[in-house]
């Protein structure tokens, strides 16, 4: 079962509700999986819960961020209980990363 967090965020990214961009939940990219993804942003999101932060974890963690990132994926993590309190603030910052895609890549911003 997808723990709370993650299908509560799910939900707002469904279906390209938020701003137009769509977003893949649980994708496989490579040898990993992602909780979501968006193709055209080439953006992973992550939304961490307890288990992200023992040592072993946070290594393993670093070390596929980098793998993607090295071909050319940007990250975005967020804390669950952020996703559970405060999810404006969670969508604040990814509209805020959307506002600077769209400015390097010369689209016009998109809205709510």
């Amino acid at each position: 079962m997808l723990p709370f967090p993650k299908f509560y965020f799910g939900k707002k990214l469904r279906a390209s509700q938020f701003r137009g961009y769509a977003f893949n939940r649980q994708k496989p990219l490579g040898n990993y999986i992602v909780d979501f993804y968006c193709r055209k942003l080439q953006l992973v999101i992550e939304i961490d819960g307890g288990s992200h932060f023992y040592a072993e974890s946070v290594v393993e963690d670093q070390n596929r961020q980098l793998i993607l990132e090295n071909k050319g994926l940007r990250f975005l993590r967020f804390l669950d209980t952020e996703v559970k309190k405060s999810m404006p603030f969670v969508l604040q910052e990814i509209g805020a990363f959307m506002d600077d895609w769209e400015d390097k890549n010369g689209v016009p911003h998109t809205g709510f």
